[in-house]
């Protein structure tokens, strides 16, 4: 049931004054569920909460972690078609997309909960005692990873489930031994507040502090810009804008103890179509990134927004082919009104510059809040010279660019901020005439993929969703798999300490047989 009310850990509250409801943007009229945004006084009570719980749950077994993330999947999965069809009325997206989007939720949370029941992601490193060592003896020195305290998550507005309330950064700081407070995504309030009440059942059955989970309801900024500047938050979650994840960096930096803030942002995911690739399979390409650029109404943040070609037949026969293609495919509805006027927007702005032509443009007749995708083209030199058209535009739109050479094209890839992806579309045998510039992309981007589409995030431990600067705030950081756990944790060392008063992580006797790198020796033994 969707009360509209804020969890401060297990309970329900409503003291602010300012109400709000969420969107149907396929019906185009509001949802009837009304939403109360937290106030000063319950963002307070929260973080109290949150304080007092890390205490107890920083210092929690693996195996009680693994029980509570096992138990949250499984009262995600008990919300039933509740879920789903809140998801639905919230997004436009369709049935389908909320099941498999609730799939990978529950895989997070599983596989999360098998990392830190093995135990051995801490990276125990033990360097023991040489007292006789000349010319001066050696300490023993033992270190491992912990939780770094209370973390805020972002949720995320294109995916109401992996990436918000119980999504990728709430499970890896949960994973880690940290508290999350969310700050729900307003567009999707009542998917988040069943998500919110799954995690504080779970907390519930499994014995976990009051604190370790609250949602806070916010329509606006205010809610967010409180909590990263509140003293006992310790980390940030967001993932968004450009715009929004730097102004969240920004406040953070400017702490009197600044904070990390783990923001994924905006990328148009570059694509290089080389020659042989062209003539050989361009009318194939075409077909399969027409379907890219429109999938979900081009609201992936790995969406191809932008795709860049030498000069020749082969390119404009793909131009041609491409812009017959994505006319056919049907428009889809878009999260929100306010998202898809700002797809309408950014689109109008990049086509009024000076150079640009629009090759192929949606003019069928759309229901409102629908995407019409667009494919436009330039040419190499008014790329570079305006910066402008390097940004993204969130929806169903591509930009081909017509490089004059492989020196322009290697040049244009250098000056194109950080992205997520990168993709090469080759022939085996012409990649070795251009890597010089493939090295150019492997600097700008978190992933490369080789004769794929980026559309499309594995969740595992191989992958990397993160990059330079702005598609991440810190590019040695994933926001996806495993690994993620790394962002909400920190390096500690003892020195010297008595064996009984260490951790079991760290014990001579390694009760808990985890890996450790002893005396730079992997290894399950005992010392």
């Amino acid at each position: 049931m969707i009360t509209g009310k804020n969890y401060i850990g297990n309970q329900l509250s409503a003291k602010g004054s300012k109400t709000y409801k969420t969107f149907n943007p396929q019906l185009n009229l509001e949802n009837d569920s009304i939403y109360v945004e937290a106030n000063s006084e319950e963002i307070e009570a929260a973080t109290k909460l949150a304080t007092a719980a890390f205490k107890t749950y920083s210092t929690m077994t693996g195996e009680r972690k693994a029980a509570f993330l096992n138990a949250i999947a499984d009262e995600i999965l008990a919300l039933g078609d509740k879920l789903l069809d809140t998801y639905v009325s919230e997004s436009g997206l369709p049935k389908g997309r909320a099941q498999g989007e609730r799939g990978r939720t529950i895989g997070q949370l599983r596989s999360f909960a098998n990392l830190v029941k093995d135990g051995s992601w801490v990276e125990a490193t033990i360097d023991t005692a040489q007292p006789d060592r000349q010319p001066m003896p050696k300490v023993d020195l033992r270190k491992m990873l912990v939780p770094l305290g209370p973390i805020v998550v972002f949720g995320a507005s294109n995916f109401p489930l992996a990436f918000s309330t119980a999504g990728g950064d709430t499970s890896a700081a949960l994973a880690a031994g940290c508290p999350v407070i969310v700050k729900s995504h307003p567009m999707h309030a009542g998917t988040g507040e069943l998500v919110a009440s799954a995690i504080i059942k779970a907390a519930e059955k499994t014995g976990m502090p009051n604190g370790v989970f609250s949602n806070l309801n916010s329509s606006g900024i205010e809610v967010g810009q409180e909590l990263v500047q509140h003293p006992i938050v310790k980390g940030v979650g967001f993932t968004g804008s450009i715009r929004g994840g730097r102004a969240l960096f920004d406040l953070a930096a400017k702490r009197s103890e600044p904070i990390p803030v783990f923001a994924e942002m905006g990328s148009v995911n570059p694509v290089i179509i080389l020659p042989e690739a062209l003539k050989k399979r361009g009318n194939d390409l075409a077909e399969t990134y027409a379907k890219s650029i429109t999938l979900g109404a081009g609201q992936f943040c790995t969406n191809p927004g932008l795709i860049l070609g030498i000069g020749g037949d082969e390119l404009t026969s793909f131009v041609v082919k491409l812009s017959e293609e994505i006319v056919k495919v049907e428009p889809s509805c878009m999260l929100h009104p306010n998202i898809s006027g700002a797809y309408m927007k950014n689109k109008a702005t990049a086509l009024s510059q000076s150079g640009l032509e629009i090759v192929a443009d949606y003019e069928g007749d759309v229901n409102v809040n629908y995407g019409q995708q667009t494919i436009a083209t330039v040419d190499g030199d008014t790329f570079l010279e305006n910066t402008i058209l390097h940004r993204e535009v969130f929806g169903p739109f591509s930009m081909v660019v017509n490089c004059k050479n492989a020196e322009q094209l290697e040049t244009i890839i250098s000056k194109l901020e950080g992205q997520l992806t990168g993709t090469v579309i080759a022939e085996d045998s012409e990649i070795s005439t251009y890597v010089s510039a493939i090295k150019s992309l492997k600097n700008r981007v978190g992933r490369i993929i080789f004769n794929g589409v980026p559309t499309g995030v594995e969740v595992c431990p191989s992958m990397l969703h993160g990059g330079p600067y702005p598609a991440s705030t810190d590019s040695r950081f994933t926001a996806v798999g495993i690994h993620s756990i790394k962002r909400w944790v920190r390096p500690f060392s003892y020195q010297s300490w008595p064996d009984d008063l260490l951790p079991e992580e760290l014990k001579n006797e390694n009760p808990l047989q985890i890996s450790r790198s002893v005396n730079n020796k992997q290894t399950k033994d005992k010392i």
